[in-house]
């Protein structure tokens, strides 16, 4: 059991790492922290990576007690080497690669959207109103934590490294899986948000989407020849 924890734990931290630099939330972490302060800013997309992480295992772990076991291993074995190809694919055709400018734009316009394209005054006198009647959730966390959270939570939901985890903790130690991808995700959101656009500019999002495919295609290569 030891054993199954670290090799989970050592998966899902690799398999977290090459995910989520470089991805769209990646990004989304440096815009806000350039924005808002930081500590907002960090604890709510690291929560929302937490949370997404545990839902994530926990389906994976819940998995192979309502199909088959050899089949969510057979399914995990192709969603590997899938996801392997396909990042490959993105890291030679620029397919899915996401721009720090690009991710930057949409969040001007989400903003811009949010706010009704209203004058400085006049969104000044409404957010006074609002602080009157604010919404259930703000009367306990900061706006800026909700928003950091809600756009990261919404950002991972269906994304390749979300569904990576559910694979990967059908196949492994859910407990390792957890473990590993909360920290996994800890360090790319911390790294994001210190090092901001510097940082984030200057990632080789090609190199980052081959060595992901690597990992994909060597995890579901010893998912193939593992036994169940």
């Amino acid at each position: 059991m030891g054993l199954s924890i670290v090799q989970g734990f050592t998966k899902s931290l690799a398999m977290t790492v090459l995910s989520e630099i470089g991805d769209k939330t990646f990004f989304a972490a440096a815009i806000l922290a350039m924005r808002y302060p930081r500590r907002y800013v960090l604890s709510g997309c690291l929560g929302a990576l937490i949370v997404m992480t545990i839902l994530s295992a926990v389906v994976g772990w819940a998995a192979p007690n309502l199909i088959p076991r050899n089949w969510t291993h057979h399914i995990t074995t192709i969603l590997f080497l899938g996801f392997g190809l396909w990042s490959l694919w993105d890291a030679f055709n620029d397919g899915e690669a996401e721009d720090f400018a690009e991710v930057e734009k949409e969040l001007n316009a989400a903003d811009i959207k949010s706010n009704g394209g209203e004058t400085r005054e006049n969104k000044k006198d409404k957010d006074d109103l609002k602080k009157q009647n604010r919404p259930f959730l703000t009367q306990f966390f900061s706006p800026i934590f909700l928003k950091a959270f809600s756009i990261t939570f919404f950002g991972e939901w269906g994304d390749k490294s979300q569904l990576a985890t559910i694979g990967l903790a059908a196949d492994e130690n859910p407990l390792g899986v957890v473990l590993g991808g909360i920290l996994g995700q800890a360090l790319c959101t911390t790294a994001a948000v210190l090092g901001g656009k510097t940082l984030a500019t200057q990632i080789s999002e090609k190199i980052v989407a081959l060595s992901g495919g690597v990992l994909f295609i060597v995890f579901g290569i010893q998912s193939f020849l593992s036994t169940v």
